[in-house]
């Protein structure tokens, strides 16, 4: 890529896809990848899962209950991931843009207190915990991973899922710690479907990483490679 060039973004976008086939995908693109290979930011659902980061306790896995249970190789303790909740991986080649993790993590963050105060929400990052909360509360969680010096996995914004599975784990491994949702916290009539707040905070991150401004429509995402079968 031309050292001068504007750095381009690529868009995929799927409706509910299982937590497993995503993260071969990933896996698979990462590994695969050239220096001119696009970066992606890749929208989605998950059906209802809880994951465990590299590091992740036990013990923050209070009652899962009939919800799976999946080992994930991100950073971070136990999450959910569901219905209602926006999930946007980042495949970004950090080199390329001379980023380090935490210029990564900071500017993610820093997207999604953006978006935030478009509803005229007051976002707050914490630098012992990292995403995104409101009052406290926890409204997007990140959960990173780099290899060969690009990065996978990515944030979790919870637009209006059912919070519920929430109180079965300590979030993020912090024990009592609250969840909000946009739904309850943007005012009425604002548009918090997922293919608003998904056009809003694509823009917000094209912005913060210095990509193209220009929105692009969404580009078909890869299929697994038959060599994919779990990921480790």
């Amino acid at each position: 890529m031309n050292a001068t060039a504007v750095p381009q973004l690529q868009i995929w976008r799927s409706e509910r896809l299982d937590y497993g086939s995503a993260w071969r995908v990933q896996r698979g693109y990462t590994d695969t990848r050239g220096i001119d290979s696009p970066d992606v930011l890749w929208w989605l659902e998950h059906d209802s899962v809880f994951t465990q980061g590299q590091a992740g306790k036990a013990e923050h896995l209070l009652d899962p209950g009939p919800i799976p249970v999946l080992q994930s190789d991100r950073g971070g303790q136990v999450t959910w991931h569901g219905p209602g909740q926006l999930v946007g991986y980042l495949l970004v080649d950090l080199r390329r843009l001379g980023l380090g993790v935490r210029d990564l993590v900071d500017r993610i963050e820093g997207a999604v207190i953006a978006l935030l105060a478009g509803y005229g929400i007051d976002g707050r990052a914490r630098r012992d915990a990292p995403g995104v909360y409101v009052d406290g509360a926890k409204i997007a969680s990140l959960g990173l991973r780099v290899r060969k010096g690009c990065s996978y996995h990515g944030l979790s914004l919870n637009l209006s899922p059912d919070l519920s599975a929430f109180a079965r784990i300590n979030p993020c491994g912090q024990a009592g710690l609250t969840v909000t949702r946009l739904a309850d916290l943007a005012p009425a009539g604002a548009d918090v479907s997922r293919q608003g707040v998904e056009l809003r905070l694509e823009a917000e991150l094209r912005r913060a990483f210095g990509y193209d401004p220009a929105l692009s429509p969404a580009q078909d995402v890869p299929r697994e490679r038959d060599d994919e079968h779990h990921p480790g």
